[in-house]
């Protein structure tokens, strides 16, 4: 029996929703990333990675989702805008001066921001960031994740993974699983923090939504 033509168009369009491949909105909204920020990333690169570093470039192997916590997009600019690190960030501190910082933020509704050159170092997630893209999401434990951003960032994830060598998938809760591996590149010793974000359940959610991609999640 034939679907009603309406019937038919509301069932592409769920399906489309379902495999993240309705395209959502992508904006740049560049972070500075003038003289001292370049000098401050090539510092934390030779604090962590590798002393002779000269360039700042980074050939992106996995990507890290990660939740901003609390705050709205405001917030989350501010967080990132400026070059060094808050003395608010005790916890992270002895890693260096570069502030913290993401290639993207998702908002609420879906929206996608591009803060920087994804072929460029960011701050995200210790041990990994010479290779990691990081994805950050405007929400936390208090104010679960959407489903509109579920969908941007299977939707960002499937086209970063088709412009980049993508290999690896993790929630930012999950980077520690690469302590000790070839991957794992830090030279700070005991430099490590907890996280949560963004959570198993969105992780699994996510990762449904990409199987074909066949990204993993350990080394």
């Amino acid at each position: 029996m034939r679907l009603p033509l309406l019937s038919l168009l509301l069932a592409l369009g769920l399906f489309c929703t379902a495999t993240g491949a309705t395209e959502p909105r992508v904006l740049d909204r560049p972070i500075p990333f003038g003289p001292a920020r370049r000098a401050l990333t090539l510092d934390y690169i030779r604090l962590h990675y590798d002393p002779e570093a000269r360039d700042i470039a980074i050939i992106p192997r996995m990507v890290v989702v990660h939740w901003t916590g609390d705050g709205n997009l405001t917030s989350a600019f501010a967080t990132f805008t400026p070059d060094q690190l808050p003395s608010a960030r005790a916890d992270i501190q002895k890693g260096g001066a570069l502030n913290v910082s993401a290639h993207f933020v998702v908002d609420r509704d879906g929206t996608i921001y591009r803060l920087m050159d994804e072929k460029r170092l960011a701050r995200h997630v210790i041990g990994l960031n010479w290779m990691a893209i990081g994805i950050e999401n405007i929400g936390g434990p208090r104010r679960a994740l959407t489903d509109a951003q579920l969908a941007a960032n299977a939707w960002l994830v499937r086209d970063l993974a088709a412009r980049h060598p993508i290999d690896y998938l993790i929630g930012h809760h999950e980077y520690g699983r690469f302590r000790g591996s070839p991957l794992w590149r830090e030279r700070q010793a005991g430099y490590f923090t907890g996280k949560s974000d963004p959570g198993a359940n969105f992780m699994a959610r996510l990762r449904a939504r990409l199987q074909e991609l066949k990204l993993k999640d350990r080394p």
